[in-house]
This record gives structure tokens, sequence and C-alpha cells, in this order.
């Protein structure tokens, strides 16, 4: 009991101190991920079904907030092309599905100080992104908004060239449509406090 409440002690001491509190949101439903890209005859889309992703994050006595960490991940097998099964199985094939079955993004240095409130701020991410095995440091584009307590949303666009990750751009038609190299990744995420 007498340890119980030197916790609680320090706990309040921590406050008063200052020292921001951290916790733990997790993406909502309603996300929005899409790849655009190219290709010889015209130009093609891939919606994303499933991402995963939470983040550790703080407050600081001004109401702005920081993003210790982020991951995100993206269910390869679950990206669907508007250019139907074909196109789906190449794309799994390229990004090496049975082997990696994610896309990841990780964040390597801490935001700090993001204005909290309705009106999207503009923030350079610095991450990783793995593609089929490969990982690459990325500097993400991202506006950044926490227009209620407890709600942070983001989006943004990436661009990927995917011979810099060992993929092979995907082919259909029975290679008749050949995807050109560079592709986009525009992204709508709500993360919600879990905890």
């Amino acid at each position: 009991m007498k340890q119980f409440k030197i916790l609680i002690l320090i706990s309040f001491a921590l406050i008063s101190a200052g020292v921001p509190v951290q916790n733990t949101y997790t993406i909502a439903k309603g996300y929005t991920v899409t790849i655009h890209g190219t290709s010889n005859l015209h130009n093609w889309t891939e919606s994303v079904g499933t991402v995963t992703g939470n983040s550790i994050v703080s407050t600081n006595s001004d109401g702005s907030f920081n993003m210790e960490t982020l991951t995100i991940k993206i269910v390869v097998r679950s990206i669907k092309s508007t250019e139907g099964g074909a196109m789906n199985n190449n794309t799994y094939k390229a990004l090496k599905a049975d082997v990696d079955p994610e896309i990841t993004f990780t964040l390597t240095t801490p935001l700090k100080s993001i204005k909290a409130g309705t009106n999207a701020i503009a923030i350079s991410a610095n991450g990783n992104m793995t593609i089929a095995g490969v990982t690459k440091p990325v500097i993400m584009q991202v506006k950044a908004a926490m227009p209620q307590k407890g709600v942070m949303e983001f989006e943004g666009t990436q661009a990927i060239k995917m011979t810099d990750y060992s993929v092979n751009p995907p082919t259909a038609l029975f290679g008749a449509l050949k995807t050109g190299n560079d592709i986009t990744i525009t992204f709508k995420t709500d993360f919600s406090q879990s905890n």
C-alpha cells in the first residue's frame, strides 16, 4: 500500500512539473488510401482495403501535441486495381506479398509542437518506407490537424519509384498494359485515442 501511495505521489509530481502525458492513438475506420499510376494505355488506380496503424502522442502545456512514434501498415493483398483480378495478382507478385505481406511506414524523427485545431498544419515527416522487403528513408509531406481532443487527422501524398524498392512494375492484359515506374500514394486517415 505504501508503494502505491508513493507511485501516486510521483505521478502527481510529474504532471505538476509539466511532463507531457503520453497517449496511444490508432487508425480509425473511414480512412482512404489510394495508389495512382500510369501505363502505356491509360492511367490506373488501386485502392487499399486494409490499413492499420498506431502512434504515441504527447500533449504540451500550450495545447500543441508531439507525435513521438508512428507506424502504418498496408496489407498488400487488400490492394484492388481498377484493371481487375489479373492486375491484382500481378501487383501481389510484384510486391512479393507471400514473403512480405505488408507495406510499412515508420516515423524515425518525432514531430514536435504540432498546433492543435481544425486548421491543418503542413509538416514534413521523416521515416522509413518498406516495400517488398526493401526499406528506404523518405520525407513525407503531410497536413495534420487535431480538431478535437482525442482525434488526429492526416492527409497527404507520397511519390515513389517502384524500382527503388526492387519492384518490377506490374503488367496486365497479357502484357499489353505495362505500368510506369512512378506511382503516387494519396492518403487521408483519422487516428483516435485508444487509452
